[in-house]
């Protein structure tokens, strides 16, 4: 089983869509296994985008990360990582498909409402910036059977 970071972030709790949202992960068959909210400092932010470092547009990702609140996930569902990045949509709201959570919810780049691992690779490195091990649950829901195939 699959298992990714999903962050809401700043923009998704002042405008009170994280349950929305949440709603819409679960919906899809997701299953929390972890979940905080929490302040961003500035050392977790330059670690979680360290591959930016060197562009741009990395200050302002920081700044954002750290303005405040966010709810950070670890959900957990078969291709997991590829599932959240199409509920997600593409980064740049205005080029997001209707339906997904960027297309429906958010109006820039700059607050886009969500983050989501992009890769495994990617999803184990960020997992491990915002969760010890004995942060994430290990549990059966009964209604798996009816989700996921054997």
């Amino acid at each position: 089983m699959e298992r990714t970071l999903v962050l809401l972030k700043p923009d998704a709790i002042q405008r009170n869509l994280v349950g929305h949202i949440i709603t819409r992960l679960e919906g899809k068959g997701l299953k929390i296994v972890a979940m905080k909210l929490m302040d961003v400092t500035r050392e977790l932010a330059s670690n979680h985008y360290s591959e930016h470092i060197d562009k741009p547009f990395y200050e302002a990702l920081v700044q954002f990360i750290t303005s405040g609140p966010i709810v950070a996930l670890v959900l957990e569902g078969n291709e997991a990582v590829k599932i959240v990045r199409t509920l997600m949509g593409l980064t740049n709201p205005v080029e997001a498909a209707p339906g997904t959570i960027r297309g429906d919810l958010a109006m820039s780049i700059g607050s886009n409402l969500i983050h989501g691992s992009d890769s495994i690779n990617s999803s184990t490195k960020e997992i491990r910036l915002f969760f010890t091990a004995e942060d994430i649950l290990e549990y059966q829901k009964n209604v798996e059977e009816w989700i996921i195939e054997s």
